[in-house]
């Protein structure tokens, strides 16, 4: 479906447009919308996908082409957060009676929550890659030390495990019946730091340049300065981090499963691809920065994953490269509630029905992850038909939270 919706469409006060390929907008998030769009660098317009909903420094769904500069809370702080997706060369017949064997198995093989690897995973040269470039952005900014508890073992333990909140790891099925492995993680406690430090340094730096700005959360830092610079390269480093991450995570996954499965190969990785990031690509004719703040890249032929929530249905999907979405797409159903008001108005009861047939914890530490707290995926899906097709269709038998 085409744009539902434009901001500030006549631009009288210098605002650039919105544009909003939905019709389910939140007020506050469209308040959120009109305060970015006053921000002097946006190029062209900003591209409002049909998760859209309230975020912590920039909206959910939104994607923010700029030009000269960047808001690191735009970005926020779980710095290249995404999906990855492998298919089995099985299907569902071969898979065991009790699906909690897999859903123990994975439980073993990846911590979850604020749990990390008891000794580094990952091939040496792949840290050592890690180790020089985070070097040198200590190097410069050596306060970033302590922000995370014993620095280099903690990030490197972390490497190959899932975190907490809305990350999850699943067993799916797709229309045909093949099994799939998904996953949703970011760049973990490291990335958490790199956020938090660059978005007080955007702070500092508007404060004393400007004095006062309406929204603190709209601070950014301006292209030829050096902490510009700084973040570009400590972004670069913390997204390479969450593609490693998701990667390590899948070999691990597939290891743990093979014992409690019949002999399978993997016959196709969907993507591995971030949701919360920037790019430098060109649009309408001119190079520009895309923060692509909770949506995924969908230029034309690409492939992408677009999660449902817990006992939803997720989909495969190829981009059409619809450039007033600046090749993009949701990245997933986005949140209708808080996860306050969702525990508020939620109980475990109501969990084990709505994640009926699926194996998953049900407990009260998890019903902020409810389905109902969720927009329809469905609805979602039917927003972007002229930004992407769908491939595959799955839908899940097994969900590891943290």
């Amino acid at each position: 479906m085409p744009i539902h919706l434009v901001l500030n469409a006549n631009e009288k006060n210098g605002h650039k447009p919105v544009k909003i390929f939905t019709p389910d907008v939140d007020p506050q998030a469209l308040q959120q919308l009109r305060n970015m769009a006053a921000l002097p660098f946006v190029f062209r317009h900003i591209a409002v996908m049909p998760d859209v909903h309230v975020g912590i420094g920039a909206t959910v769904g939104s994607v923010i082409p700029s030009q000269g500069a960047i808001v690191p809370a735009a970005v926020g702080v779980d710095i290249g957060c995404g999906m990855n997706a492998v298919r089995l060369s099985l299907n569902a017949r071969q898979l065991p009676d009790n699906p909690k064997a897999l859903r123990t198995a994975i439980e073993k093989a990846v911590p979850v929550g604020f749990d990390q690897h008891k000794r580094e995973t990952v091939k040496a040269s792949s840290l050592s890659a890690l180790d020089a470039g985070i070097d040198r952005i200590v190097g410069k900014h050596p306060g970033l030390m302590k922000m995370l508890r014993q620095f280099r073992l903690t990030w490197a333990r972390q490497l190959g495990t899932l975190g907490g909140g809305n990350h999850f790891i699943e067993i799916c099925l797709d229309e045909a019946d093949d099994v799939w492995v998904m996953l949703h993680s970011g760049s973990r406690g490291i990335g958490n730091c790199i956020g938090r430090y660059f978005i007080e340094l955007a702070r500092k730096d508007m404060s004393r340049e400007y004095g006062h700005l309406p929204d603190k959360d709209l601070s950014y830092l301006v292209e030829g300065t050096q902490h510009f610079a700084d973040y570009v390269e400590a972004l670069s480093w913390a997204q390479d981090y969450a593609m490693l991450n998701r990667r390590e995570m899948m070999r691990l996954v597939v290891e743990a499963l093979k014992p409690v499965l019949p002999p399978f190969e993997l016959t196709k990785e969907a993507i591995n691809c971030h949701h919360n990031y920037v790019e430098r690509e060109t649009h309408f004719g001119e190079e520009v920065y895309i923060t692509r703040k909770g949506a995924i890249s969908a230029q034309a032929g690409e492939l992408g994953i677009i999660p449902g929530s817990m006992g939803a249905k997720s989909y495969i999907v190829r981009g059409k490269g619809n450039a007033e979405s600046f090749c993009s797409c949701s990245h997933g159903a986005g949140r209708r509630m808080s996860r306050m008001e969702a525990k508020r108005r939620f109980s475990t009861q109501d969990m084990v029905e709505q994640t009926e047939g699926i194996e998953c914890r049900k407990d009260k530490d998890v019903v902020d992850e409810i389905p109902a707290a969720y927009k329809d995926i469905e609805a979602v899906m039917a927003h972007q038909s002229d930004l992407v097709e769908v491939v595959h269709t799955l839908r899940q038998i097994v969900c590891v939270k943290g």
